[in-house]
């Protein structure tokens, strides 16, 4: 896809959304199943992924880790929004790679010490681009990658999050 292309693409969109601006509300959703032992199936639009414990925390490692999930959408937007962002604006990118990687103290989920994080303690990206695009041009694409790929921004953001429980039968009453 070129830059014309992507431009004929989005224009009509950008034109409703700076007219309606609840047309460009959406609602993504994700379900998963709940399988044998401690995995979860969830359904990725092509095929099932399933998900368990990773080996760290009892895992056997043949099921995905939702935290290496994370880190590849994280990898995915990024790479989809450099991508997007390099065609809109005609910087050279011929090809190359996102590396993401993040660090977890497993002490916290397992509840070993209630002073270690429940989660990522950092991640980082790392972009190893095949271009020759100018130290301008790569400052402009980094920069705005990272301010429009929606997985980097909404975990920079920390987005208000909420939980509903309820069972199959309807017999559950949360306490006050």
């Amino acid at each position: 896809m070129d830059r014309q292309q992507l431009r004929a693409l989005q224009e009509p969109l950008k034109q409703q959304y700076r007219g309606d601006a609840t047309a460009a509300l959406v609602t993504l959703r994700a379900q998963g199943s709940l399988g044998g032992g401690i995995t979860c199936s969830v359904h990725t639009g092509r095929e099932l992924a399933e998900a368990g414990l990773h080996p760290a925390s009892g895992g056997d490692g043949l099921s995905l880790c939702s935290g290496d999930m994370l880190l590849q959408a994280l990898a995915a937007c990024a790479g989809v929004t450099l991508r997007a962002v390099a065609t809109s604006l005609d910087i050279p990118v011929t090809g190359g790679t996102i590396e993401v990687e993040g660090d977890l103290d497993f002490r916290g989920t397992l509840a070993v010490s209630r002073e270690a994080p429940v989660g990522f303690l950092a991640i980082r990206l790392r972009y190893i681009l095949d271009t020759a695009a100018t130290t301008e041009q790569l400052d402009t694409l980094l920069r705005l990658t990272e301010r429009y790929c929606v997985v980097y921004q909404t975990l920079a953001g920390a987005p208000q999050l909420s939980s509903q429980w309820e069972t199959a039968s309807g017999n559950y009453k949360p306490q006050p």
